[in-house]
C-alpha cells in the first residue's frame, strides 16, 4: 500500500510540475510574386523584375516560447526564433541559426521582466510593432521606412540585457542595453584595415521606451542609439537606396507614433528623426513622416493606405515619397491571401567623388527584397500578391 501510494503521489507531482511549465513552437510562411517597373541591373542600369519573394507581410520564421512558473508570481521565460526563406531554404538575419530572437529570462507579476540574449530595440517594439503601416497591415517590409535606417522592425541586439515594465494602466516602459564585448572598449570600436590586415570592430547599443494604450487609443516613443553600426554582426545598414553614408560612429534614432481606432477602421502616424554621424565627414539626418489608415470591410477582408514621406538633409540629400496600397482576405485565421501596389518617387543628388549621382528609388525595409531602382531610374512601382500562412 505504501509502494502504491508513494507512485500516485510523484504522478501528482510530475503532472503539477507540468501543468506549470508551457513550451509553444509557432511560426509564419510568406511567399509571392512581385513585379517591379525599376530595378537594378548587373550592369548598373535597370530594368523590370518580376520574381519570388517571401517575407514581406512578415518575415518567413519558426520559433519556440516557453514559460516556468516558479511560484509567487515569477516565472523563467525564454524565446528561440529562426528566420528564413521559403524559396531556397536559407537561414536569415545574416545565416544564424536563432538570428531574429534568443533570449532568456525572469518575469514578475506586477514588476515586468529582465531578460538576456539578442533581442529588439525598443524602437521596434514600442513603434515598429504598434504604430506603423508595416505591422498594421500586410504591406509589411515594403511599407517600413527604406533599409530600417530608424530601426522600427529589424533593430535586433545582440549581447543584450533587456527589461520590459509590467502593465501599469495603459503604460509599459522599457531599456536595453547592449555590450560590445570587447576588452578595452565597452563603448565598441570600428572595423578597420591595417596593410592590408582587418581587425573586426565591435558595437553597443542603447534604448528606451515609453508607451501609453487605453482602448482605441494608443502612443509610444523611443530612443536608440548605436556605435559603430557597421562593426555589428550581422551589421547594420547605413544607406538610403543608393545614398551611402559609409562608416559610421554613431546611428542614433528618435520616434513618436500613434494611432486611433474608430468603429472598424484604424488611423495612425508616426515620426522617426534619425542621425548618421560618420568617422570622419558631415552628419546627415533622416526624417521620416507617415500617416495611414485601415478599414475592416468584411471579418476577413480588409483595405489599408498609406503615405511615407522620407528626408534627408546634411552631409547627403535626398527625398522620398511613397504611396502604400493592400488588400488581404482571410482564408482562415490562419491563412490568408493578399495584393500590394506600392509606389516610390526619389528626387535630389550628391556628388561622389566629383560626379554629381541622382538620388534613386528603393522600396524596402531591407536591400534583400527588391534593392534599388538604378541607374538611370528614380522611381519604383511594385506590385505583389502573396499568400501567408501561420501555424
Amino acid at each position: 500500500m505504501k509502494k502504491w501510494i508513494g507512485m500516485a503521489a510523484l504522478g501528482c507531482a510530475a503532472s503539477a510540475a507540468h501543468a506549470q511549465s508551457s513550451v509553444t513552437l509557432y511560426g509564419i510562411i510568406d511567399s509571392g510574386i512581385t513585379y517591379v517597373n525599376h530595378a537594378a541591373t548587373a550592369g548598373g542600369g535597370h530594368g523590370s523584375l518580376v520574381e519570388y519573394g517571401d517575407g514581406v507581410a512578415q518575415g518567413s520564421r519558426w520559433g519556440i516560447r516557453g514559460a516556468e512558473d516558479l511560484g509567487g508570481g515569477l516565472k523563467t521565460v525564454f524565446a528561440l526564433e529562426s528566420g528564413f526563406s521559403s524559396g531556397n531554404g536559407t537561414l536569415g538575419q545574416g545565416g544564424a541559426l536563432f538570428g531574429r530572437e534568443a533570449f532568456v529570462g525572469l518575469s514578475k507579476r506586477g514588476i515586468g521582466m529582465l531578460s538576456f540574449g539578442r533581442q529588439y530595440a525598443l524602437s521596434t517594439e514600442y513603434i515598429g510593432n504598434k504604430y506603423t503601416m508595416g505591422n498594421q497591415t500586410v504591406v509589411g517590409n515594403y511599407a517600413f521606412h527604406i533599409n530600417d535606417l530608424d530601426q522600427l522592425t529589424s533593430s535586433r541586439i545582440n549581447n543584450s540585457v533587456k527589461f520590459d515594465s509590467a502593465n501599469f494602466d495603459g503604460f509599459t516602459f522599457g531599456a536595453l542595453y547592449g555590450f560590445s564585448n570587447e576588452a578595452g572598449d565597452f563603448a565598441g570600436t570600428p572595423t578597420t584595415t591595417t596593410a592590408g590586415t582587418t581587425k573586426q570592430g565591435s558595437s553597443s547599443t542603447y534604448s528606451f521606451g515609453v508607451n501609453y494604450e487605453n482602448g482605441s487609443f494608443g502612443l509610444g516613443t523611443a530612443y536608440t542609439s548605436i556605435r559603430y553600426p557597421n562593426a555589428a554582426s550581422p551589421a547594420f545598414s547605413v544607406s538610403v537606396a543608393n545614398v551611402n553614408t559609409g562608416g559610421l560612429r554613431d546611428l542614433s534614432t528618435f520616434g513618436i507614433g500613434s494611432r486611433y481606432r474608430i468603429g472598424d477602421a484604424t488611423v495612425w502616424g508616426n515620426w522617426t528623426h534619425t542621425r548618421l554621424t560618420p568617422l570622419v565627414s558631415e552628419t546627415s539626418t533622416l526624417n521620416n513622416y507617415e500617416i495611414g489608415a485601415k478599414y475592416q470591410m468584411t471579418t476577413a477582408s480588409s483595405v489599408g493606405l498609406g503615405y511615407t514621406f522620407s528626408d534627408m538633409s546634411g552631409g547627403f540629400n535626398g527625398k522620398w515619397n511613397q504611396i502604400n496600397s493592400d488588400f488581404d482576405y482571410a482564408l482562415s485565421k490562419q491563412t490568408d491571401v493578399y495584393l500590394l501596389v506600392v509606389y516610390q518617387k526619389a528626387a535630389g543628388s550628391n556628388v561622389v567623388n566629383g560626379a554629381v549621382v541622382p538620388v534613386q528609388a528603393e522600396i524596402g525595409a531591407s536591400t534583400s527584397f527588391i534593392g534599388d531602382s538604378g541607374s538611370g531610374a528614380s522611381s519604383q512601382l511594385a506590385v505583389r500578391v502573396g499568400f501567408r500562412h501561420r501555424f
